[in-house]
């Protein structure tokens, strides 16, 4: 089985601590987001875990300890944006979440570990000319510690116009023309343009459409053929990513992204986080009286046969 942190909140930035005492522990609880009471309890073994999915925009706190995760398949995706301070308050500077990125790769391997370049947005600021430019420089920089990048254009959630005023769609137009200029950027640095959710006809431009966590990506990070069940659940409709079990938490974010989807407010985020423990089964607070835990059916989805890379 998969097991996911990242579609909910940022753990490796913000909850290192407690992911850490979980693998030791080696279980987790995660509370169901849209009916609170239900709670899953799901074994952390590496006889059931065939691999740890991590998106994060900061993954500079789980590296001193990585190797506490070495029984575990792992792939990573990291979040790196031309976007300042105005955008993305809580992120650290670029330079270095590179650095850091350049560090995971070393240890996980350049399979294992991703580039996402996104969400991408045009204002009189975040120009199509400075997009360009700082995709350049930070492709130049990340050169030869990933071979994938992925791209996506801003969706306009009603949690992100609500965050995110005055934002607006990417015109078509500029989707193409943004399109071409990355994918000619990404192969003189060896990495190839993926698109997270996009509408196929971006595929002619030379990216590749089939989606940016896979199982054909994740075979990859981890050397393993899987057969995962037909009906694993996407995140959304069109999606072909194999997201698993998330054991995150919406409105726990503190990087503060004007664009997120996954907190409804900074206020509710606060409230939240002050209820983290690092030593609770539960990412925010504890099992309360009227929780009805239940046992997670978990398997293997290795089928055994080695790959080579």
């Amino acid at each position: 089985m998969i097991i996911n942190t990242g579609s909910r909140t940022d753990i490796p930035a913000y909850f290192s601590e407690w992911f850490y005492n979980r693998i030791r522990e080696g279980y987790v609880l995660a509370r169901n987001p849209y009916y609170p009471r239900q709670v899953t309890h799901l074994s952390l073994s590496p006889q059931v875990v065939d691999c740890i999915c991590f998106c994060t925009k900061n993954p500079g706190p789980m590296l001193d300890r990585l190797d506490e995760l070495d029984a575990y398949g792992q792939f990573w995706f990291v979040t790196i944006t031309p976007y300042g301070k105005d955008i993305e308050p809580g992120v650290p500077d670029k330079t270095e979440v590179i650095r850091s990125f350049q560090r995971l790769s070393g240890k996980v391997g350049k399979h294992a570990v991703g580039w996402r370049y996104d969400p991408i947005f045009l204002t009189e600021k975040y120009t199509l000319e400075y997009h360009l430019q700082a995709f350049e420089q930070m492709s130049k920089m990340l050169c030869g510690y990933t071979e994938q990048c992925v791209i996506s254009f801003i969706d306009l959630y009603e949690k992100t116009k609500k965050n995110f005023p005055g934002v607006r769609a990417v015109s078509k137009e500029n989707q193409e023309r943004i399109t071409v200029e990355l994918v000619k950027i990404a192969q003189r640095y060896g990495m190839k343009i993926y698109a997270c959710l996009e509408n196929d006809f971006l595929a002619k431009f030379g990216v590749d459409t089939s989606g940016c966590m896979t199982q054909k990506v994740i075979e990859q990070a981890i050397g393993q053929n899987l057969e995962v069940p037909k009906n694993l659940s996407a995140a959304r409709e069109g999606c072909k990513c194999l997201l698993g079990n998330d054991i995150g938490m919406y409105n726990t974010c503190g990087h503060g992204c004007r664009y997120c989807y996954a907190n409804f407010d900074m206020d509710t985020v606060r409230k939240n986080m002050a209820l983290h423990d690092p030593t609770s089964p539960l990412l925010i607070g504890h099992l309360r009286q009227e929780d009805v835990v239940k046992e997670a059916k978990q398997q293997t989805y290795i089928d055994g046969q080695m790959r080579l890379f």
